[in-house]
Parts: C-alpha cells; structure tokens; sequence
C-alpha cells in the first residue's frame, strides 16, 4: 500500500511542498494529494494590487501540478483528526473524509477583526482573492459614481501601507486614509519612515497616527480619540489570525492558534503533521518566531520537505536556514521600500527606497510566481524509494 500524504492548502508554502515531494519521491510508493478551496493559484502578495483594478496573474493549479503526480482535489477542510489520521472536507457534492499518513497543513491565515464592532459586517480585506474582488468591484462602484469616494485602510503594517498607496495611485479620484495604531510604521529606520512619508504625500494619502479603532460602521470609522473618519470603503489589515481547525483537531498549539513544531517542522504533539507557511508557529535561527510572511512559508515549506524526504527513506535531515532578512514595501508601482533587518528582527539605519527598490520587490514576486508555477524546476531528478521499515535512529537524525 501506497504512503499517502495529503497537503492542505496551495499557498506559496504549500504548492512548494507538494511538488518538491513528488520531484524527490518515487511514485511507486507514495501518492500526494493537495486539498485547496480554490482552483487557482493566489499572488496574497499581490491582492491589494487586485484590489486596486489590476490584473493579476492566476495560474491553475491543475496546471501547476500537470505532470507530477500530484492529485488536486478542490474542496474546503472541515476539519482534521490526528489521532485517525482524517481529514473532512466539503466540496460541491458534499465532502467526506481523506485518510492520509502524513499531513501537511498549510491553510495560511485571514484577516484578525480582534473584536472591533462592524469589521465582519463591514469592512473589506486583501487576505484573499475573493476578498479582493470584493473590494474592487466597491471602488469601481465608486469610480462610476463620479463624485470620488472615501476609503478608509485600517492598520499600517506591510499590507496596509501597500494597499492605501496601491489604491491611492491607481485611482487617483479616490480620498485615501491610512490609520496607525502608533507611530507610522514605527518598525522600520528613521530614513525609511521619511520615505514613507514623502510618498503619501506625493500620493495624496492622509496619515492619521496614534488612533485605535473602536468601532467600523457602513459609511465611517470611529476612533477611540472621537475622531470619525467618513468611510465609503474601510479596508481593514491590522493583522492576521489562522484558522481554528488545528486546535479543535487536538494539534498543540500556540494562543494564536499557530502549530508547534519542531526545528524540522513536525508537530510535537503528533509527529505524523507537519506545518508550514502561516500556519506554523516556527522558531528562527535567532531565536525568534518566524513572521507570517511568503519568505517564512519558503523556508519552512523546505525544511518540512527535507524532513519528510529524509524520515520516509531512512536519510539524514538537513537543517535549513530559518532566517529573516528584510521587508519589501511596494509603494504603488513606482516606489518602494527594501528595509533590511538585524538579528532581532529590528530595522538596520540603511534602507533602498525609490524605483530600484520597486523593481527588486516585483522581481521577487515574479520569482515567487515562477517558482510557484514550476514546483519541481531545480529538484534532485532521483526519485527516492520509501524504506522498508526505517528504526527510531534514522528517523530521528538530524544533520548538526
């Protein structure tokens, strides 16, 4: 009988997953099937660019997988058992369960409301492509109005800044807020937040810092200083949480609901799930937990492959870098931010900004997407037998 591993979700870290393991393992022994709610590819790096009216590429993912083996079955997971090893899905015919012998999750995240009034009901997000399209078609609404509009992003983390300049440049007839919490984008070098500035200047984005949001309605944002903001499209991207299946299914978690894992991506509390992406709650190399972010979803996707690889034929596992090196900011399509970061994950003084800075952050998502696209490009072409019967000693042996 065939090893069958199942992965949930095709995000960028579960995508790599699954080709990696069908470039690596022989066909005559395992059998990879990829649980996705979608039947497409989705750039989340690129979602507010979705939203602001442009066209984004969606490659299949039956086209993805063409050719590797890799069994797509487009359904939404329900839920998941470890101890039987199941997992429930539901689909257009109803679900049922798929039993497996090794489980990746990789469901991501979605928009954290944090119990602020209205969010659900109200606002919008870029944490998914139907999110997205959601959004653009109120901006389009607005467009045709012919009377401009107000929108209103809440949150200026990485994806708030990026949206309400996205916006603010692609549709210029458009009133836009950013709202921070704090200082605006405290985290980043003192130059690169002078950059930031400039650039919301230049784009007509009106920054309003140190206000919490207590309430969202359907037409304003109110704050807990009494400002109200009027809002005909409140966008809110102040944070992100992960889904709550892992911890109803009994999987240790963190009290954000991420997984536990070891330094090769394995659940400690059940060593046949192995997490990544999002959803895993990993410790870097210094110490520190891995931001959800596409460039921890590469390096925990190929630290949980080398793992898996290594477990399933007896081999030794190589431990790969879990690093986290800067932040790339795109402001509209012209200008960005490259902000690199120590080994505390604060911003160093020197930062790239401008044109160059724009150019390097699309460079990595077209790398992104290409990688994506070809899942096995650049994998050893041996296809590993599965051992016999590997002892606890290989198993648990773990390149220094």
């Amino acid at each position: 009988m065939k090893h069958r591993i199942v992965v949930l979700g095709a995000g960028y870290a579960g995508a790599h997953v699954a080709g990696a393991l069908a470039r690596r393992l022989s066909a005559e022994d395992i059998e990879i099937t990829v649980v996705n709610a979608q039947t497409d590819f989705v750039q989340r790096l690129r979602l507010h660019q979705l939203a602001a009216g442009q066209q984004i590429e969606a490659p299949s993912l039956a086209d993805v997988f063409a050719g590797t083996g890799v069994r797509l079955r487009p359904a939404r997971v329900t839920a998941v058992d470890p101890e039987r090893r199941v997992v429930a899905v539901a689909d257009a015919d109803g679900g049922g369960e798929l039993g497996y012998d090794t489980l990746v999750y990789a469901l991501g995240s979605h928009v954290a409301d944090h119990g602020v009034p209205g969010v659900a009901e109200h606002a919008f997000d870029v944490a998914g492509r139907p999110s997205a399209l959601r959004l653009r078609e109120r901006l389009d609404r607005l467009g045709r109005r012919g009377e401009g509009g107000n929108v209103v992003v809440v949150g200026d983390g990485l994806t708030g800044i990026e949206t309400a300049t996205e916006i603010a440049e692609s549709r210029p007839g458009l009133s836009v807020t950013l709202v921070a919490r704090g200082e605006l984008a405290a985290r980043l070098s003192g130059g690169a937040r002078r950059h930031l500035r400039q650039a919301c200047e230049r784009l007509g984005v009106t920054v309003k810092e140190h206000a919490g949001v207590e309430a969202v309605e359907e037409a304003r944002v109110l704050c807990a200083d009494g400002t109200v903001l009027a809002s005909d499209a409140t966008v809110w991207t102040a944070g992100f949480a992960v889904s709550p299946i892992a911890a109803i299914g009994g999987l240790e978690v963190t009290e954000d609901g991420r997984i536990v894992v070891d330094r090769t991506m394995r659940s400690v509390s059940h060593p046949h799930v192995y997490a990544v992406g999002d959803s895993v709650h990993a410790v870097g190399d210094n110490g520190l937990p891995l931001p959800m972010s596409c460039a921890s979803a590469g390096y925990t996707g190929m630290q949980a492959t080398a793992a898996i690889v290594a477990r399933l034929t007896g081999g030794k596992i190589s431990n790969i870098k879990l690093e986290y090196l800067a932040n790339h900011i795109s402001l509209g399509r012209r200008d960005g931010i490259l902000q690199p970061v120590d080994d505390a994950a604060q911003a160093k003084p020197k930062y790239m900004g401008g044109r160059k800075a724009a150019r390097v952050k699309a460079a990595i998502l077209r790398g992104s997407l290409w990688a994506t696209s070809h899942p096995t490009f650049g994998l050893p072409k041996r296809r590993r037998r599965l051992a016999a019967a590997p002892d606890a000693s290989a198993v648990n042996r773990v390149a220094a």
